[in-house]
């Protein structure tokens, strides 16, 4: 997420990105939203598969062919104080639940601000960031607002910083190498060349004011690989339809959802079993 349109825009189209970068706030703040449910869903695949965390998972899946490993997410927000100007709350409460929760499935998150105020950088936010960094800031208030201490006024500048690692309470100072644009476009050129990104766009996909039907494009375009796929399996899961089809939990709901109305499958026994597929062809 870039609001400012210059700093991460340089790495559109690197083969690692799962998204495009997004620069409108607006439409970061639904980016957010998404990640959560991205989260929702990946923990629906652990609970299903019962096991506990990302690695767990992956090391049943690198055993079975029929399941895909879980890839790791990182959202990166710079300028995170212009999301809190446009969109606070929202963003306040997917951000909050993202760090509360995300780490277990794998999705992870970065935010930077040059506004370190503490109406950018709530309370709520702020406990639950586990890991701190902080360059030369101008006051006192500004390195209290980021590290609940002073210190970081003192900084030198130019790469010298205060870190406080996860679980840890006191800052160790580091100093950040100098990258200049040269390097950094080197290195963007030749990933470039390893690659295109294969996005995954539940990540970026706008409101849906309908979103209890599945409309005509959509089904034409993943609900009929979806009733195949529980044909040849004779039953159907949310989980299953998520992961052959590589789609957001809600999607593979409301996909599920229109095959019982047509009597494709059985109707939910209130638990995450299996429904049982009852028209084969």
């Amino acid at each position: 997420v870039d609001p400012k349109m210059v700093e991460l825009s340089v790495y559109e189209d690197i083969p690692h990105l799962a998204a495009p970068v997004v620069t409108d706030p607006r439409k970061a703040a639904n980016v957010l939203k998404n990640v959560v449910e991205e989260m929702e869903s990946r923990y629906t695949l652990l609970a299903d598969n019962r096991v506990r965390n990302i690695d767990s998972y992956n090391e049943k899946a690198a055993k079975n062919a029929e399941m895909e490993k879980m890839p790791y997410l990182v959202v990166v927000v710079d300028e995170f104080a212009d999301l809190m100007i446009v969109a606070g709350k929202e963003v306040e409460q997917s951000i909050m639940r993202i760090a509360q929760m995300a780490r277990a499935v794998g999705i992870h998150l970065i935010l930077a601000t040059q506004r370190p105020s503490v109406n950018v950088i709530t309370g709520i936010i702020k406990a639950n960031m586990p890991a701190r960094l902080s360059f030369r800031v101008s006051s006192k208030t500004d390195s209290r607002t980021i590290l609940d201490q002073n210190g970081a006024e003192t900084l030198l500048g130019k790469g010298d910083s205060l870190f406080i690692p996860p679980g840890h309470s006191d800052p160790v100072r580091i100093h950040g190498c100098f990258v200049s644009e040269w390097e950094v476009n080197n290195i963007v050129t030749y990933l470039k060349k390893l690659g295109t990104p294969e996005y995954n766009m539940d990540l970026v996909k706008e409101d849906d004011p309908d979103a209890g039907d599945v409309d005509e494009t959509e089904k034409d375009e993943k609900y009929y690989e979806a009733l195949d796929l529980v044909q040849k399996k004779g039953t159907a899961s949310i989980s299953m339809v998520q992961r052959y089809l590589r789609i957001g939990y809600n999607r593979a709901a409301r996909i599920i959802e229109i095959m019982e109305k047509e009597g494709v499958i059985t109707p939910s026994d209130g638990t995450s079993k299996p429904r049982e597929v009852i028209i084969k062809d």
